[in-house]
């Protein structure tokens, strides 16, 4: 088996092909191609890159980026992020809320024992003048 080199491989991509494209009924050429690897390749790859392009042109330059996901004008950015602080602060003002109301829940029903307080204060004793 031949060995592949740089030489062998490059002269591959140059070798001339010939794409014939006939009618069936009369066996008459309509059209003739004289192509390489090389030549198919860089034509796939134009291709590919005009495509490529020009769906990212349709996607920034129209209303479509519109329906990526994630995607947003910066007015509804700042719409969010205010609507999410709001929603925060409401929610830990709820939690505040219900922790006050079940405590007074459980000292009205009785289920809370009151703890009284019986540490003895040290009372200083203030000195009257008799001026």
């Amino acid at each position: 088996m031949a060995k592949l080199t740089d030489n062998n491989t490059f002269q591959r991509l140059q070798n001339k092909y010939r794409l014939v494209v006939m009618n069936d009924d009369t066996y008459e050429e309509v059209v003739t191609f004289k192509l390489s690897r090389l030549s198919v390749y860089v034509a796939l790859s134009t291709v590919f890159v005009l495509l490529v392009g020009f769906t990212i042109a349709l996607i920034v330059f129209t209303p479509i980026k519109y329906y990526i996901p994630g995607y947003g004008n910066r007015e509804n950015a700042a719409e969010l992020r205010a609507l999410k602080t709001r929603t925060d602060s409401l929610e830990t003002a709820i939690q505040y809320k219900d922790q006050y109301l079940d405590g007074i829940k459980k000292v009205l029903t009785g289920t809370t024992p009151i703890k009284i307080d019986t540490v003895a204060l040290p009372v200083k004793k203030h000195e009257v003048s008799n001026d």
